[in-house]
């Protein structure tokens, strides 16, 4: 029994200052009635410029350690791109200097359903932390990524 408790004690010791250091973010929103959630991590910058370091034409997966995933109760249209409702992660590609995609992709395969064009924009106050917040008013949503000083936006529809 006291190995146990020591073994355990161990084991907490090492995970949670390794969950600490990448913590878990949800952003939730309802719209349209239904649920909309995306499940990421959210690394810090520590002095460094990872989105202007991204490359260009290579998937990003928004965030640290396990992937990041979207969770919709609705059918989303973000202009002529579709979601279905499902579960779908998410990743980032850099198309340019100041261009960048959001790829929604399936969650067993990870093939590629949508490419939502992301508008990019500066943040008046650095994010240390990478955030994802979604917004819903009535069947309409926004979808922002935000981390030092730039931010990503997509909008869309839901049904």
């Amino acid at each position: 029994m006291m190995k146990r408790t020591a073994l355990a004690a161990a084991v907490v010791a090492i995970a949670v200052p390794a969950l600490a250091q990448n913590p878990r973010g949800e952003a939730k929103a309802t719209v349209a009635g239904k649920a909309v959630a995306i499940d990421y991590g959210r690394p810090s910058l520590k002095g460094r410029d990872m989105l202007g370091q991204a490359q260009i034409g290579q998937a990003w997966r928004m965030g640290a350690d396990a992937a990041t995933t979207l969770k919709t109760d609705a059918d989303l249209a973000f202009g002529a791109a579709s979601v279905p409702k499902g579960e779908y992660v998410l990743t980032a590609t850099k198309l340019a200097a100041d261009k960048w995609q959001l790829n929604v992709l399936s969650k067993t395969d990870r093939l590629k359903v949508a490419e939502v064009p992301l508008t990019p924009g500066k943040l008046a106050q650095s994010a240390e932390l990478f955030t994802i917040d979604v917004k819903g008013e009535k069947d309409k949503g926004e979808l922002v990524l935000s981390w030092g000083t730039t931010s990503l936006t997509a909008t869309f529809t839901a049904k």
